[in-house]
């Protein structure tokens, strides 16, 4: 089992980090667009938002929809600097370095990959992450 596996595993048991899966239109960006895309937009977005020491709007700059790499940071634990720490191992105030940047970029197009291959759709009756057009807090306190 590789680290990627081993971690995507260990988020799996998360029922929180369960309840994320591409949507219909999240799927279809990434047949239209390509996964070469998705993968430059991974690294765009985690070099962006998450990489430097005191990312602008920490805690808040991932949005839960609207692109497949925002669904997949919300499910790999990747969405800010307090995940990062929690469920990475990875510092806040330090910023992250390329291979840093490149192992989390694996561990987020494994998991698209991973929902991808899977046919089945969220589960009926799953409980949602949004109360109306409110987000709620998430189970790592990332507020949106």
């Amino acid at each position: 089992m590789t680290d990627t596996d081993a971690t995507l595993a260990r988020l799996g048991r998360s029922a929180f980090r369960r309840r994320f899966h591409l949507s219909a239109a999240d799927r279809a960006y990434i047949q239209v667009r390509g996964m070469a895309v998705v993968a430059r937009h991974t690294r765009e977005f985690l070099s962006q938002r998450l990489a430097p020491a005191r990312p602008q709007r920490d805690g808040r700059q991932t949005p839960w929809r609207g692109h497949p790499v925002f669904v997949a940071q919300h499910a790999t634990a990747t969405c800010c600097r307090q995940c990062l720490a929690r469920w990475h191992q990875l510092p806040p105030g330090v910023a992250l370095t390329p291979a840093q940047v490149d192992r989390l970029s694996v561990l987020i197009l494994a998991w698209i990959q991973s929902e991808l291959g899977s046919s089945a759709a969220a589960p009926p009756g799953q409980p949602t992450l949004f109360d109306g057009d409110r987000p709620r807090t998430d189970a790592d306190g990332c507020t949106r």
